[in-house]
């Protein structure tokens, strides 16, 4: 398998047409050159979100060429342990993780592949980027975000603009080696900082944040800046222990 592409879903029954409409043609471009297969995780909807995946892409209903598989949480266990699930499912050598609501339009993934460079290990969404662009996202979700990824670049590395997106390709060897434990909306940062802490090298994709158009948002705000603000704090301690240590050792 050369391309693997994970898609998260709670409650997302209503997005499920989109998906089938806008992804689905994208998946069998892709699949014209190499092996494809989009992986599908209900993690415990209660809206009829696996009924509607099931309907629509059940049964040898995908496009021809690419394989569609669906896998089911009982319960909900939140955005990482879905991402964990389709990650370990995964067989392909890439693996593009996206947003079942398409606020990231899903005819960009050729583009964010193109991205993906020898010496790339990881490539990010960019809307914050000088030529990205964000579009009728609320204010107050937009600040939080460029807050916290302004906080990232001070603490990780100044050149990355964008750090709290889904939308990202990976090599499959970083999702291997590299493990994350939030089972909330701060797994995609805690994936890709300890990436880079370990050398993976990452390159942006600038694009366009678009606002979800159906559906509603999973997101916890409070539980969401609590939990990037306890993992900054770690980094930053991490930062002064090892400052401390290269001074003793001078």
């Amino acid at each position: 398998m050369d391309l693997s592409i994970i898609i998260p879903c709670m409650n997302e029954a209503d997005n499920v047409p989109k998906l089938a409409a806008e992804l689905m043609p994208v998946a069998a471009e892709l699949a014209r050159t190499q092996t494809v297969e989009v992986i599908f995780i209900d993690d415990g909807s209660t809206d009829g979100t696996l009924a509607a995946l099931n309907e629509a892409f059940g049964g040898g209903r995908a496009p021809a060429g690419v394989t569609v598989r669906i896998e089911k949480h009982p319960v909900n266990r939140g955005l990482g342990a879905a991402l964990r699930t389709g990650y370990a499912a995964a067989r392909g050598h890439v693996i593009v993780s996206t947003d079942a609501d398409g606020t990231y339009k899903f005819d960009t993934i050729p583009a964010l592949l193109t991205h993906l460079s020898s010496d790339v290990d990881i490539v990010t969404a960019s809307p914050y980027h000088s030529q990205g662009q964000v579009v009728g996202v609320s204010a107050y979700r937009l600040f939080l975000s460029q807050g916290a990824s302004a906080l990232y670049r001070l603490l990780v590395d100044w050149r990355i603009r964008t750090w709290t997106c889904l939308f990202r390709a990976y090599r499959r060897e970083v999702i291997e080696r590299i493990s994350f434990e939030s089972n909330g909306y701060l797994c995609g940062t805690e994936l890709m900082v300890k990436a880079m802490l370990s050398g993976y090298k990452v390159a942006e994709y600038p694009t366009v944040l678009h606002s979800r158009v159906a559906g509603a948002s999973k997101a916890k705000i409070a539980r969401t800046i609590r939990a990037h603000l306890g993992f900054q704090w770690q980094i930053l301690l991490s930062r002064l222990h090892l400052k401390s240590l290269v001074s003793q050792e001078a």
